[in-house]
């Protein structure tokens, strides 16, 4: 990508994108239907309290980076996002990341739980052919899981360093004893087991269903 953006261009980016695929019928946006979108309570990580000044700075930066098209067909300036078409991207693939840029965060799951309210999708399979194809054009990055984590999560790189609420993985003053060691492989021996029973028991479950369909 030729651009970085800040917090505030991200968050007016990211709401033109999702109003754009949400309600339609409302865009482009004006600059206080904007401002408003912005600091929504809902569907937004974090809540913000951005001023029209605020936006509307951010607003000409994402014009001069060819992001944010100006409209000038109606008495107060409305504003379209054009990072779609600037990236070629399908709509699954813009509702992922306007999810990303507004929520944070969020497993592949999460993304297509939410990303239903802006965009059908078929199955997991599209969703992860979305994200696959974000990954590939360098828009978005999949996290290293953490410890306690199930799933990998994703992040937007739009604002180019990955912002996450992720607790930092700090590395003990002084090496761990042998029994704790021990204790920790045991655990990790322990997990692999019982996932390694669960997918046995989904695919006992999955041929018993198949079998009285």
């Amino acid at each position: 990508m030729d651009f970085t953006l800040d917090a505030t261009q991200v968050r007016a980016l990211g709401c033109l994108m999702e109003k754009e695929l949400s309600t339609p019928e409302y865009c482009p946006l004006s600059l206080n239907a904007l401002v408003n979108a912005c600091n929504q309570k809902t569907n937004r990580q974090p809540v913000l309290a951005l001023d029209a000044d605020t936006v509307d700075v951010a607003l000409r930066s994402l014009k001069d980076h060819q992001l944010v098209v100006q409209s000038d067909a109606s008495r107060v300036p409305k504003f379209w996002q054009a990072l779609s078409k600037k990236c070629r991207l399908i709509d699954r693939e813009t509702a992922l990341l306007c999810l990303l840029m507004l929520r944070g965060p969020q497993t592949a799951a999460e993304l297509r739980a939410r990303g239903e309210s802006l965009c059908a999708f078929d199955g997991p399979e599209q969703a992860a052919e979305a994200l696959d194809n974000l990954t590939t054009t360098g828009l978005i990055v999949q996290l290293p899981r953490q410890p306690g984590q199930k799933e990998p999560r994703y992040a937007h790189l739009l604002g180019g360093v990955v912002e996450t609420d992720e607790p930092a993985v700090t590395v003990a003053t002084a090496p761990a004893g042998p029994s704790a060691t021990a204790r920790i492989e045991q655990l990790e021996t322990t997990v692999a087991g019982l996932q390694e029973e669960l997918r046995l028991l989904r695919q006992e479950f999955t041929a018993f269903r198949s079998h009285f369909a």
